[in-house]
């Protein structure tokens, strides 16, 4: 028995297609803005020496990092409703769960790319006057954000990939608009062909981005942080 393809169906769809990827950027942007802010944050916080600051940031981490990215969905989107009685749709949910997600992991490579600036930098820092605060932001951090950026083109890779769980809360991504097509033209090998189409050119491009970016900071003599 042979096949016969047809993607007049999943063409005829297009826009459907078109409005789930647009929501499948959505969350990623989303995600990514928000979890490079508080990865930050996480990170400041687990690198202070006060153990009531350290020890939350390090738990959350660990939390996140560890946990399966699909419990952590169904957990804001069904338990934590019930617990402070605010109801979340779909994409707040997700949003919610892939910043915090995301943080978590940004987190540590925040943690290792300031970690890996020279002391002697810190030590010129405070030789001149500058406070902590001004060391971090205007020497320190300017050097670990150039050194970090790969590792960060590789987690939001990651995380567009990720996203796709975001389909099981209802939520209309790519993959939530590919089961509506496929059981609308009862064409699902052509509809995930070409839903895996659209994912491979977005993260092969993405990741040649990355490893331009790479290159480049090799060739400037900058280490990069995994």
């Amino acid at each position: 028995m042979t096949y016969t393809w047809d993607f007049a169906p999943v063409v005829a769809n297009w826009d459907l297609l078109a409005e789930g990827l647009l929501n499948t950027l959505k969350v990623t942007g989303t995600a990514l803005s928000c979890g490079l802010a508080l990865g930050l944050v996480l990170a400041l916080m687990r690198l202070s020496r006060h153990r009531l600051t350290s020890w939350p940031a390090g738990f959350v981490i660990e939390v996140f990092r560890t946990t399966p990215p699909l419990v952590q969905l169904f957990w804001f989107f069904f338990a934590l409703p019930l617990l402070v009685g605010i109801e979340m749709t779909p994409f707040m949910a997700a949003a919610v769960t892939f910043s915090i997600q995301s943080a978590a992991f940004f987190a540590e490579v925040f943690r290792a790319g300031i970690q890996s600036v020279e002391r002697g930098q810190w030590d010129g820092a405070r030789a001149i006057g500058m406070t902590y605060a001004q060391a971090m932001q205007r020497i320190v951090l300017p050097q670990a954000v150039k050194r970090m950026i790969p590792a960060f083109m590789e987690r939001a890779i990651e995380l567009m990939k990720t996203t796709t769980l975001v389909a099981t809360i209802s939520y209309a991504d790519l993959l939530f608009a590919a089961n509506e097509i496929s059981q609308k033209t009862f064409r699902p090998l052509e509809t995930y062909t070409v839903v895996a189409l659209v994912y491979f050119v977005l993260i092969f491009l993405a990741s040649l981005l990355a490893r331009q970016l790479e290159l480049r900071l090799a060739r400037s003599g900058e280490s990069t942080v995994r």
